[in-house]
């Protein structure tokens, strides 16, 4: 199960990364013979999409080792990891951004229009209906996972979209305005490209964020941490999962959890029951790299027997 999910996982990512290299590239061929400057910005938020995405998976490099490592693991600190694909990729989408601001600027300042041509239109909308479908894949293929990735997935193709349609509308007014004489909205096609451009810029620059801080941990919601609780309530020795706490921190995911265990077992029966469901989570689920267990006895509370009265009970209120 565990490298089923891993499996999954990774095949998720390759295709969107892969995706969004195919779309980048048909987009800006397309761009670029039908004249349409939205056309090709489009294509660069795809490559920018695409980059950041394999800046993801690829290794990453560590201070002090000469070697890669595949996923940095929670021992190592996000001070000594050094992103260098990151800066590349950051660096080169800003550049992109601002090539492509700058050139449609100059377009709408200097009155070279050209209205795009339908080869742009047809372009756009079909990258939209191969994005939806990749996305759709993804999004389903992390929710049966539940690592709570589908959230990011999400995040991600928002604004995607929001690129996508924002050229779409204005490459399509802008080619009606050339066919019905409307001159003033054959302006909306650099307008559009100029609208892309800023999602660009401001892609970059959350990629250089994420470079330079780190990604913040983020808690899963709850129903992604149903999976986690009712493997640790399977563990022999568990009573209740007393709180469990799930935070994602990059690709990994970290684990707080407290359960309570019969009070009468000694602290090393506890210590064995902890460690067990430990190394259950992390066997069933690889991208959980930290667990930190606390173990409190469990309290039964009103009208049970109370901890103190099982001092005074020759039989224990509760089998194990």
């Amino acid at each position: 199960m565990n490298e089923q999910y891993s499996s999954q996982k990774e095949r998720a990512a390759w295709l969107g990364i892969a995706g969004d290299f195919a779309l980048a590239l048909a987009k800006g061929g397309a761009g670029y013979f039908s004249g349409s400057k939205a056309l090709i910005a489009d294509a660069l938020y795809s490559g920018a999409d695409a980059a950041a995405k394999l800046a993801e998976v690829l290794p990453w490099r560590v201070e002090g080792k000469g070697s890669y490592k595949k996923r940095p693991t929670a021992q190592t600190s996000k001070s000594k990891r050094e992103p260098v694909l990151s800066v590349v990729f950051a660096v080169l989408i800003l550049m992109g951004g601002l090539q492509i601001a700058f050139s449609a600027i100059r377009s709408l300042t200097g009155g070279n229009l050209n209205p795009p041509g339908k080869l742009a239109l047809l372009t756009i909308f079909l990258s939209l209906l191969v994005k939806e479908a990749i996305f759709q894949y993804q999004y389903r293929s992390s929710q049966k996972i539940g690592n709570g990735s589908h959230a990011a997935y999400a995040d991600s193709h928002r604004y995607s979209l929001y690129t996508s349609l924002t050229v779409l509308i204005g490459a399509a007014l802008s080619k009606f305005g050339d066919y019905a004489g409307w001159h003033p909205l054959v302006y909306l096609d650099s307008i559009a490209a100029l609208l892309a451009a800023c999602l660009i810029l401001r892609k970059g620059y959350l990629l250089i964020l994420s470079t330079i801080h780190g990604k913040e941990s983020q808690e899963l919601p709850h129903e992604d941490s149903v999976s986690f609780i009712d493997t640790v309530q399977k563990v022999h020795g568990v009573i209740r999962v007393e709180h469990l706490k799930a935070l994602e921190e990059g690709r990994c995911v970290n684990l707080q959890v407290t359960i309570s265990v019969n009070p009468r077992i000694t602290v090393v029966e506890a210590r064995e029951i902890a460690d067990c469901a430990k190394k259950l989570l992390q066997h069933r689920f690889v991208h959980v790299s930290e667990v930190h267990m606390d173990i409190v006895p469990y309290e039964p509370g009103y009208p049970y027997k109370t901890n103190y009265e099982l001092a005074d009970s020759e039989t224990p209120t509760l089998l194990q």
